[in-house]
């Protein structure tokens, strides 16, 4: 695959807003995970949630687009100069820029507001919007009218691979000559859905999640937003930038929600991104793990990454974000971009006691120290799964 270059990336979670606040989150192995206060809620788990989000209030042109999500994503475009270089890159390729973002909930909360204010006969309010908030396609209406963005659209919702695998998307638009250039990403905001349904599935840590510990116990919902403009790589590159090097799919439908018990899955996915980037096993200096905090997850992952990588550092950094469901692959993907930069293996904070029966190597502590190539897994349910592999420009 021809190296594709993260020409500017941005990340908002509860980690902090914009690029700078995330590493200094990393860095000092703080999470973000705090007791669930969210809405009406009142159930025994923690969430990562972004402050701020619902004060935000978008421009009166995008009115029919408010809703949680969108807001998140609004909250995220005004960092790390990516409004700024979106605008340009529009000015400059038109029709031939495209957007790719993945998302799980959408704007599902209006939805449930609604109905929580229906009337007596059961209608919902006359200002409820489907189209501007529920529908999933509204992130990426939104952010087209909000840029003024004419290429094609498009969004991806696979559980929690969906905002990796808009990164092979686009690979293949740009790689086929559809486009140019895209913009990628993924947002995932909080709603009652999520924190009731993974509830109902006893999936939910009662605790933060504790990736790859011995007692872990589920997992935590976070939120977050996190783009990326993707283009092809040129000269003008620093040596510090970050490319897109390789792109792993796979879908091996073992079971609804539960993954495939040897990660074949997981394998398949990792071995494309390999072959890809022509990169071998022992080439990736830092792997960042789907790493749920599920018993079942971890344990496939494991088993799949022991088959495929061997011994690579790695880490779950959603211990510290907490799952950002359709927005994970996105935010982990600017979290390994981050770690290039930066030279940081960054540590898997919350987990105390590693499971021996894991045969991974696992970072308690932050690991400084040059990167040149890092992998990154996002796997959804009903085995929907991603790898990326990110590398240095020089």
């Amino acid at each position: 695959m021809t190296p594709l270059a993260l020409r500017v990336f941005t990340a908002t979670s509860c980690l902090g807003r914009g690029n700078a606040a995330s590493l200094a989150s990393l860095l000092a192995q703080r999470a973000g995970l705090k007791r669930c206060d969210f809405e009406t809620v009142e159930l025994p788990m923690y969430i990562g949630e972004v402050p701020g989000v619902d004060a935000v209030r978008l421009p009166a042109a995008l009115a029919e687009f408010d809703c949680r999500n969108n807001r998140l994503a609004w909250l995220a475009l005004q960092e790390d100069g990516l409004r700024e270089a979106l605008e340009a890159a529009a000015a400059r390729l038109g029709p031939r820029l495209g957007v790719f973002l993945g998302t799980s909930t959408a704007g599902i909360l209006e939805t449930e507001l609604a109905y929580r204010a229906r009337a007596a006969d059961g209608a919902l309010p006359a200002e409820f919007r489907y189209r501007g908030a529920h529908n999933s396609f509204s992130v990426a209406a939104f952010l087209r009218a909000a840029l003024q963005l004419t290429g094609p659209a498009a969004v991806i919702s696979s559980a929690c691979s969906s905002s990796a695998k808009v990164f092979a998307s686009a690979q293949r638009a740009i790689t086929a000559g559809l486009i140019d250039a895209a913009l990628v990403g993924g947002v995932d905001s909080l709603c009652l859905t999520t924190l009731y349904g993974f509830h109902a599935l006893q999936l939910v840590a009662p605790g933060p999640c504790r990736p790859f510990d011995v007692a872990r116990d589920g997992i935590s919902i976070g939120e977050a937003a996190a783009f990326a403009l993707l283009e092809p790589a040129d000269d003008s590159l620093a040596a510090d930038g970050v490319l897109l090097l390789g792109t792993g799919e796979s879908s091996d439908a073992h079971h609804m929600s539960a993954p495939h018990p040897e990660g074949a899955g997981a394998q398949l996915a990792m071995r494309r991104a390999l072959e890809a980037a022509q990169c071998a096993a022992g080439e990736i200096d830092y792997l960042n793990f789907h790493g749920t905090g599920t018993p079942s997850n971890d344990s496939a992952e494991a088993r799949a990454v022991a088959a495929v990588l061997g011994p690579v550092p790695g880490s779950s950094t959603k211990g510290a974000t907490g799952h950002a469901l359709g927005a994970a692959g996105a935010l982990e993907a600017v979290i390994c971009a981050l770690a290039l930069r930066a030279g940081l293996r960054p540590a898997g904070v919350n987990t105390r006691a590693l499971d021996p029966q894991l045969p991974v190597t696992y970072l308690l502590e932050n690991r400084p120290g040059r990167l040149r190539r890092v992998l990154s897994n996002s796997f959804g349910f009903g085995g929907s799964n991603c790898s990326l592999l990110f590398g240095r420009a020089g």
